[in-house]
């Protein structure tokens, strides 16, 4: 069915959100119809729920959920580890398909993207609505599962409307009928408005989007910040917040985690654990060319207890061994041989440009300069041969064993099923395929 010009007129900018149902469980699903219809949990390797299938979610099944509670509500799921390597590769591939239809792309998360496809009617022959179906049609039929739509005026709108009709669902919300849609709609739920500014809101009497959204504009300047003003004027149907469509070429912080099993309370084990993310942490410093000022490392214990502390470099770094070398005395405070560890994770903050300083009178800038070259050489060394061929020795214990054993070292099925020259080490970029090849 073909545009009504109403609705043509209605979307002075015309955004799309698109976020994949169940993305993980969905994946796994395509690829093996035989778990179609069944409850499919993926995160196995953690002992907690990372994405479920709808049928999983039918059963009372929540994300973070232990796997023990998820055996009580569904005796009958299907517990797989998860495919990170596979899942990355289809979120590109999901972007792509999305840029046949507009260049101004937002990749939000793995697994859902903004696409803002304002004047592109003429271009692709069809008005806004047609441009929405045909965009979701072409996902549904490229990954075997459905997507969840929304065509909206502006990107909060936009992020409604997909959440509207889940799963499979396409809303198209017209700048004319946003309030119907924003009347019943808890504050809460507006994308942006987290647990404080609701309790702020409530203060001020306001619990629906639509009440907020009715509110004067110099009351709302007043009494919020920029964002929130931003999200108040997206609400009234303005473009506030634009579409952030570069590639990700630097951080404020990088973060690793790592859960293990079994738990430990070995510490020479633990602080393998910690030492491999430092690693991990560093070697994604390096690679955009940041150093850090401060970490945080912290140990989570098998009840899900967490302990953490927060160092400071005498000077920005990204070589482990320097962080590692800080961490050593805080390990060894928070570490506590009566109990379980089930994960460590260390987060590098205050990221600067890394650059060589001025040369010294006592040497610390050669000395720099040395060890940069050699982490140039290992960096060399991982990219060629595999992300740990090169380690530290305090990461030994954290590399001799699998990160998961027993029952939850299962390893994905691309880990298992390599294609013609590939190795352990060196793959092809590309996920297994949907489905056989004849």
């Amino acid at each position: 069915m073909a545009d009504n010009p109403l609705t043509i007129r209605s979307f002075t900018r015309a955004v799309i959100h698109i976020d994949a149902d169940a993305f993980f469980a969905s994946c796994e699903q395509s690829r093996r119809p035989e778990l179609r219809g069944r409850p499919v949990i993926t995160g196995k390797e953690r002992n907690i729920v990372a994405s479920m299938s709808y049928e999983a979610k039918a059963r009372g099944v929540i994300r973070a959920m232990r796997l023990s509670e998820v055996r009580k509500l569904c005796p009958d799921a299907v517990f797989l580890p998860s495919d990170y390597e596979t899942y990355s590769l289809l979120s590109k591939r999901l972007f792509s398909i999305v840029r046949r239809y507009t260049p101004d792309v937002e990749e939000y998360g793995i697994d859902e993207c903004f696409a803002d496809i304002t004047g592109m009617q003429r271009p692709l022959g069809m008005g806004y609505r047609d441009i929405a179906r045909t965009m979701k049609e072409e996902l549904d039929r490229a990954f075997g599962f459905t997507f969840s739509t929304g065509l909206a005026p502006n990107k909060t709108i936009a992020k409604i409307a997909s959440k509207w009709q889940k799963p499979s669902g396409l809303t198209i919300i017209p700048g004319r009928d946003i309030h119907e849609f924003l009347r019943d709609m808890p504050v809460e739920k507006v994308w942006g408005i987290g647990p404080q500014t609701t309790a702020y809101l409530a203060k001020l009497g306001i619990t629906t989007a639509l009440e907020f959204a009715r509110r004067d504009e110099q009351w709302v300047k007043a009494r919020f910040s920029k964002p929130f003003y931003e999200t108040w004027q997206e609400l009234n149907g303005r473009m506030a917040i634009g579409l952030d469509t570069g590639e990700k070429d630097s951080y404020y912080t990088i973060q690793k985690v790592k859960t293990f099993t079994p738990p430990s309370s070995d510490p020479e084990f633990v602080f393998a654990q910690l030492s491999k993310n430092v690693e991990n942490a560093t070697m994604k410093a390096r690679r955009y060319k940041l150093a850090a000022r401060e970490a945080v490392c912290f140990l989570k214990t098998q009840d899900f207890q967490g302990v953490g502390a927060k160092v400071k470099f005498s000077r920005p770094t990204a070589f482990p061994h320097e962080v590692m070398h800080a961490l050593e005395p805080v390990f060894e405070r928070l570490f506590k041989p009566s109990k379980l560890y089930r994960s460590t994770g260390v987060v590098l903050l205050k990221l600067t440009e890394d650059t060589i300083v001025q040369p010294d009178l006592f040497g610390v800038t050669a000395k720099i300069e040395r060890m940069a070259r050699v982490y140039d050489a290992v960096d060399g060394v991982r990219v060629k041969y595999g992300k740990h061929t090169l380690f530290l020795g305090s990461s030994y214990y954290a590399n001799r064993f699998a990160q998961h054993l027993g029952d939850r070292g299962d390893v994905p099925a691309r880990r298992e099923e390599l294609f013609k020259g590939e190795t352990a080490r060196q793959r092809l970029g590309i996920p297994m395929f949907m489905g056989e090849v004849k």
